[in-house]
């Protein structure tokens, strides 16, 4: 039976902090905002992001579920290679595997990850599966099919950052970073048993699956939901347009927008003429590797210090490469 901490309420504090203040202070003195085309447009915004996610995490959700039930411990194991190079390169290619998006794949690594799969390869999976897949790569080449170098550069800078992060994981975490670890999640699996067989528990457990991570997913959605209907656009053009400001902007817009990486590409084609194309770069590989949504679920899977850690590498590593990429570009 699961017991309360305080830790499992962290990850909602700052969007109900976020909405009390909201609520309080800026929309009484903003009347125009509560009028019924801001209302429409924050629910279409909202329900568009639901629908384009919600696919992906049952998905993960039901490859995660079928892993638990067929697939042995030992033959993830057996299948990683033992060196980690090799490992973090077979990691990269697994998304053309799994051509899960990046709001799947968090149950599905879970489940690797307790089959036996290294917490460094399942961070290169998690980082790199999102935008090394066939079917995110036909998205960017058909957003940009003037400039198809942007479509190469982005699954060379995914794959590059990915395996620089994955290298960086290996070298400096040697414990456990999950928050639940695998002989307690056993117990756990162990105490609740299920008539019907294995059809039965595949049901059971993706149900499992995708209400606790959708829980997140939804506290992500309303907030990036508001910040799309409310926020000054003319404003932050402005930031964007000064020397290094447009990748800060670009970047902090693909947090918080947590767009779907099949689609993202479609939305940094409307910057190609006002942002240099380094700066759309580094949105297209930030946002599948960290938005906003993504990382409530990552806070829930893995314990906040190395959360945190991974969060740093992962804007660092996307800002320089996108940088670096930009004089090729």
């Amino acid at each position: 039976m699961n017991t309360f901490t305080p830790i499992k309420i962290l990850p909602l504090l700052l969007p109900a902090a976020f909405l009390i203040i909201l609520s309080i202070v800026w929309l009484p003195e903003h009347q125009a905002l509560l009028d019924n085309a801001y209302i429409d447009s924050f629910k279409i915004a909202l329900i568009g992001i639901l629908l384009e996610a919600l696919p992906f995490v049952l998905a993960g959700a039901l490859i995660s579920s079928l892993l638990r039930v067929f697939i042995p411990d030992e033959m993830i194991s057996r299948w990683i290679p033992k060196r980690p190079i090799p490992a973090i390169i077979f990691a990269c290619l697994l998304g053309v595997i799994f051509p899960i998006c990046e709001c799947g794949m968090i149950p599905l690594v879970r489940r690797l990850i307790h089959k036996g799969m290294p917490v460094y390869v399942a961070v290169v999976f998690i980082l790199s599966g999102p935008i090394l897949n066939p079917v995110v790569y036909g998205a960017t080449l058909t957003a940009f099919r003037s400039h198809p170098d942007l479509a190469y550069s982005r699954m060379g800078l995914a794959f590059c950052v990915a395996c620089i992060i994955g290298l960086a994981v290996y070298a400096t975490v040697k414990k456990s970073p999950l928050r639940l670890t695998v002989k307690r999640e056993t117990e756990e699996t162990h105490q609740r048993s299920f008539r019907g067989g294995k059809l039965v528990s595949i049901f059971v457990h993706t149900s499992d699956e995708f209400f606790e991570m959708g829980k997140y997913l939804i506290i992500g959605c309303l907030l990036t939901s508001a910040i799309q209907t409310f926020m000054v656009h003319d404003s932050l053009v402005a930031i964007g347009e000064k020397p290094l400001g447009s990748y800060f902007f670009m970047m902090g817009l693909a947090f918080v927008l947590s767009l779907c990486s099949t689609s993202d590409a479609f939305v940094a084609s409307t910057f190609l003429h006002t942002f240099p194309p380094g700066s759309l770069l580094a949105f297209m590989v930030l946002g599948p590797m960290l938005d906003f949504k993504n990382s409530l679920m990552l806070m829930a899977l893995f314990k906040t210090k190395f959360a945190l850690y991974l969060f740093f590498l992962i804007f660092s590593g996307v800002f320089i490469g996108s940088v670096l990429f930009s004089i090729w570009l």
